[in-house]
């Protein structure tokens, strides 16, 4: 007789192969046509509410993996949270301003004026910006990415434009906005100035000089260092300093030293010269120099000096000594060129001293037509006639080229001047912006811990934000200033009102066309309308603000800002301030980091290296749930590798876990929860044990998913499919889910507890594999929502305290599975079924493994298994053994009573039993 009919094999039209690529858009079309993101905010009405605020991706360019990583992440917090029971709106943003932008229309128009005048230039970069927009809105969909795709934020809506000019008016009023003309960071290619978070330093070779600035009045510098007069009456002596950037030397104002460092006054040898050096630097600084020391006339501090009049090396200038603490030992000579106009640690020592700011180059790189020496030359050129003139005055004590690290320009990776120009600055100090800011920063959750001192030190030590760029591409500065006294005008909160109204209806066309007379009537001949735009991390950085007002549910402070960990000196520190500078408080409860992503080498991705991971690629080869689960599986605290054989590696893995799948939904063929659940206090033991353990598994990954930690997550989910259930639970259960009734108790025993670990498997899936999760939902038995992400974490049945020490059985398994194996290399035995086992145990260990009696063999899945209990103090010891009794042809195992049943010759009593209801009798295994 065929008895397979009557085995009960698994059904399900669950598909074995993924086929990722082509059932993922599938997916896509199911929730568009669901309009899931508005079904989400249906169903979540009324609950705690979850934000996470949509750092703003820049609106240029096609994504790469590093937007990957952040987005995919993002989703996987939105969506547990969703599970957790909180209401999670999600909007994503695009970053629209800007100067990567008005780059990419000057590669096709030229720049302003060229071809296209301001308005029209303007335009063309909106129009770019749209298209970048859709083309990275499909994408970022593409990954299995829930928002509200349709009504994302932009910062170049005008809603938006106008609500950033009225928080910009907040700020002014709140006393943080001032104009000053101080150094920043210059770039000549963008004709513009920088922020902090657009400088990067890399190697550079300069010019490095020591020059020779001479003292006035010798008889003054005796009498300063205690030496008779006419000691230094007759030969010259100069202080030396040591520069790398001869091009500032036209805007000279001081010579710096430290007042508690010790000097020297050295006699050169050969030369009748004296030099005033650093008495630590002596050495080092005479053997750059190529010159010996004949004597040291004196030793003194820096203090000694202060006041000292020197001769400019070759301008008609005389300029002082000045105390400075940005003097160091580090190198050059201990003392410092200090031209306020071209250094930030210069205009501060200036600003002590009265010094003027002077700045002689003008803002395309060129000394303006008045400059002594260089007039009309770029900086570049300057060098070299300035150092020519200063051996020409026998003022270059030494000339070398230096390689030092410098700050180059993120965008043209050219090197930065510092400049002092007119620019808008928010004052870290005056309205207590650093101290406010340091002290919000400790009640922040930051994830990894040591983004609060990272962040902390760059609000430390950062100086004034400077805010104005002179771009067109922007939201403008809504500004009007006496032409006179350079003074706001007294009405600036009404104008700046006034100004938002006109670019919400506008855009900021509405600022750049408005003719003054307008607001000002007869006085704007008076003032000057400042035609600066917001520098682009300002836009951004103010998007809990403009957001929030515009769509209250997202309303700061938002639960958590998650990025790169390059944000720490970009948009978390731009929305910290900006908050702080409105509200005095943080905009965010909690900032999540997260790395980037490098080659199985730890180096960058690069075209030239040829390591590139297109998510694109990824995607059409192994399908966006791939590319999710690396991004779970990879410590995102650190570097994340990713390369094409750790993706085959996350496919792999993939795989073993949609099988595990798989089979629990084959195996729930039949089952109908409402009409065929079994009472946990009614079920086989063996599958309450595997509740138990499904139960306590789901609370240590909603712990995970609160603490972020997506990796664990990933792995407890990976052992759990493997070990768990693939390596024991189920692979014991094959024998009572085939070969007992359908519908008898003890597979109905097991169908509810695979049901409740299926349910509890798709939501811990969920936010990672999104799409496969999605497909496994539609697959379960049972009426449910029309998605999984409609729904919150599955609440398993409540269980019974067991009184078996299922770890001591367990790892009584692991050990006869290894004897088993030794039996099957030898050629004994098959399978596990070919094989009797016999237990010896001491008394404690086989009141413990005794606990299924005769079921024991049933979790060994051998054909018998015996249990002994051995004298006090003996070990345990396992035989395996063939079996030596005839094989069922139904269940294959090897039983003494097969063939005993005349109408089943090829049965065991076991079998025939199970042909009909209602079956064997199983409690334990």
């Amino acid at each position: 007789m065929d008895y397979k009919h009557t085995i009960n094999l698994p059904q399900t039209d669950f598909p074995m192969k993924a086929d990722l690529a082509r059932r993922e858009p599938a997916v896509l079309q199911h929730w568009d046509t669901l309009g899931i993101y508005s079904r989400q905010r249906e169903v979540a009405h009324g609950r705690p509410r979850f934000v996470l605020n949509d750092g703003p991706p820049y609106a240029n360019g096609v994504i790469h993996i590093g937007h990957a990583v952040n987005k995919i992440l993002k989703d996987i917090v939105v969506k547990a949270r969703f599970l957790d029971g909180f209401d999670t709106p999600y909007v994503p943003g695009w970053d629209c301003h800007g100067l990567p932008i008005e780059l990419q229309i000057e590669k096709k128009h030229g720049r302003p004026g060229q071809k296209l005048d301001a308005r029209a230039f303007r335009a063309a970069c909106r129009a770019f910006a749209e298209e970048q927009i859709r083309s990275q809105r499909s994408d970022f969909k593409r990954l299995g990415v829930l928002g509200d795709w349709e009504h994302p934020y932009l910062t170049m809506d005008p809603y938006y434009e106008a609500q950033q000019l009225r928080a910009f008016g907040r700020i002014v009023h709140n006393g943080h906005v001032y104009r000053g003309e101080k150094p920043v960071h210059w770039c000549l290619d963008c004709r513009s100035a920088l922020a902090e978070a657009e400088v990067e330093y890399e190697e550079k070779t300069s010019d490095a000089i020591d020059v020779a600035f001479r003292v006035v009045d010798n008889a003054d510098l005796a009498q300063r260092l205690g030496l008779p007069t006419d000691e230094l009456a007759h030969r010259p002596c100069d202080i030396v300093i040591w520069t790398t950037t001869p091009w500032t030397l036209p805007a000279n104002q001081a010579v710096a030293v430290r007042d508690e460092f010790l000097y020297v006054l050295a006699q050169i040898a050969g030369t009748g010269q004296r030099f005033i050096l650093a008495a630590e630097l002596l050495e080092s600084c005479l053997a750059r120099f190529g010159m010996t020391a004949e004597a040291i006339l004196a030793r003194f501090s820096g203090q000694a000096l202060e006041g000292l009049k020197l001769q400019h090396p070759f301008l008609e200038r005389i300029v002082p000594v000045i105390l400075g603490e940005h003097v160091t030992l580090d190198a050059g000579t201990g003392a410092v060129h200090t031209a306020p106009a071209h250094g930030q640690e210069d205009f501060a020592a200036g600003r002590r001293y009265g010094l003027k700011v002077l700045n002689p180059v003008g803002t395309d790189g060129r000394f303006v037509s008045d400059t002594p020496l260089v007039a009309g030359l770029t900086i570049a050129a300057s060098n070299a006639v300035i150092i020519e003139a200063l051996r020409e005055r026998g003022r270059l004590v030494h000339h070398e080229l230096f390689r030092h690290s410098f700050p180059h320009c993120w965008r043209h990776k050219t090197p930065l001047i510092f400049m002092a120009t007119p620019q808008w600055f928010i004052s870290m100090d005056a309205g207590k912006l650093r101290e406010h800011a340091l002290r919000d920063i400790k009640k922040v959750a930051w994830t990894p811990e040591w983004g609060a001192p990272r962040i902390t030190g760059m609000i430390e030590n950062r100086p004034d934000w400077c805010i104005s760029r002179q771009r067109l591409w922007g939201v403008p500065i809504p500004l009007f200033v006496n032409r006179k006294t350079g003074e706001r005008h007294p009405r600036t909160q009404e104008l700046i009102e006034e100004a938002a109204r006109r670019v919400e209806k506008g855009g900021v066309e509405a600022w750049f066309e408005l003719d003054p007379a307008e607001l000002l009537g007869a006085e704007a001949g008076d003032y000057e309308k400042v035609s600066d735009v917001m520098d682009v991390w300002a836009d951004s950085g103010l998007s809990f603000e403009c957001v929030g007002t515009l769509r209250p549910e997202l309303k700061a402070p938002v639960d958590l800002y998650l990025e790169g960990s390059d944000q720490h000196r970009g948009w978390f520190h731009s929305s910290l301030l900006m908050s702080e500078a409105l509200y005095e408080q943080a905009p965010y409860r909690g900032v999540l980091t997260h790395g980037f992503a490098v080659d199985e080498k730890g180096r960058k991705m690069s075209k030239s290296l040829g390591n590139v991971i297109a998510p694109q690629k990824v995607i059409q080869n192994l399908g966006a749930d791939v590319l999710r689960l690396w991004v779970a599986a990879t410590d995102y605290a650190n570097e994340m590798s990713v390369s094409d054989e750790i993706l085959k590696r996350m496919a792999d893995s993939y795989r073993r876990m949609r099988n595990t799948v798989r089979f629990l939904l084959g195996n729930l063929h039949g089952f109908d929860p409402a009409l065929h659940a079994v009472a946990t206090a009614d079920m086989v033991a063996l599958d309450a044990y595997a509740l138990a353990r499904t139960r306590e598994l789901q609370e240590e990954i909603i712990a995970a998913y609160g603490k972020y930690a997506f990796h664990s997550i990933y792995q407890k989910i990976h052992n759990f499919c493997v070990v768990d259930l693939g390596g024991f639970y189920l692979d014991i259960l094959k024998d009572r889910l085939y070969t007992t009734p359908a519908a008898g108790h003890a597979r109905r025993s097991a169908q509810t507890a695979m049901f409740h670990i299926a349910e509890s498997i798709v939501r811990w899936l969920a936010p990672i594999l999104s799409f496969t999760a999605e497909e496994i939902w539609r697959h379960l038995p049972g009426p449910r929502a029309e998605s999984v992400f409609l729904t919150t974490w599955h609440t398993l049945p409540g269980m019974q305290d067991s009184s078996i020490d299922w770890a001591a059985l367990i790892a009584l398994r692991i050990k006869v599975t290894r004897k088993l194996e030794e039996l099957r290399d030898a050629g004994a035995i098959g399978s596990s079924l070919d094989a009797v086992v016999d237990v010896h145990a001491p008394p404690d260990a086989y009141a413990r493994l005794n606990a299924l009696g005769k079921e024991l063999r049933f979790l060994l899945i051998t054909s018998e298994a015996h249990l002994h209990e051995g004298a006090a103090g003996t070990e345990e010891i396992i035989n395996v053994r063939p079996a030596a009794t005839a094989k069922c042809a139904r269940c294959w195992q090897h039983r003494a009573d097969v063939g005993q049943h005349a109408e089943h010759p090829e049965l065991c009593a076991r079998c025939v039993t199970n042909l009909a209801l209602p079956g064997e009798h199983r409690v334990f295994a």
